[in-house]
């Protein structure tokens, strides 16, 4: 199953490091959840955590990310958005086709941004290109598993959140007619 990225823009008071004052910040995370419902509690525990008690904290904007995929590393304090774009070759007409898809990758800066989505493409089979790489406002990212959990209880949470998800049932036509007609003949 892949995961949803939920970009959430949170208001909260900051500890300005420069003045020293605290001011009210709107900053964007990442969360992956289930639901817009899910991101939204999410983003507010694990917020809640830096905070003390009495620090409120205001969830002003939520929205489905474009990340195919999230790539931390190492050693990084910020996060970078790689555009990459895979080249086909379509049979038919014999031109070049590309389709972009976006990564977020953490580094120190564009470089080594660069370098690292470069790493974490070298195993792709086909031709690809990576027309740009630009900081990210994104302040941290919330995985729903990091892998460093110690108990099975954030699997047991993920599987029933994921099992109370609702299920898109698609009806078939011929069979419902079949059973109108095996109902009615009984």
């Amino acid at each position: 199953m892949s995961a949803t990225w939920y970009e959430c823009k949170v208001k909260y008071r900051k500890l300005d490091e420069a003045t020293g004052v605290q001011k009210m910040k709107t900053e964007p995370f990442l969360v992956d959840a289930i639901s817009y419902t899910e991101a939204e509690a999410r983003i507010t525990e694990e917020i809640s955590a830096y905070l003390t008690d009495s620090d409120e904290i205001k969830i002003t904007n939520i929205k489905v990310a474009n990340y195919a995929e999230i790539h931390p590393f190492e050693n990084s304090d910020r996060w970078f958005k790689s555009r990459v774009s895979l080249i086909a070759l379509d049979e038919e007409s014999g031109k070049e086709r590309k389709t972009n898809l976006y990564l977020l990758v953490q580094a120190n800066d564009v470089k080594e941004a660069f370098d690292n989505t470069m790493e974490v493409m070298k195993d792709t089979m086909g031709d690809f290109t990576i027309p740009a790489v630009s900081e990210s406002p994104i302040m941290d990212v919330f995985p729903y598993f990091s892998g460093e959990e110690d108990t099975l209880e954030r699997v047991e949470k993920f599987t029933v959140l994921k099992d109370s998800a609702p299920i898109n049932v698609h009806m078939d036509e011929a069979l419902e007619m079949e059973d109108i007609l095996t109902a009615e003949a009984e």
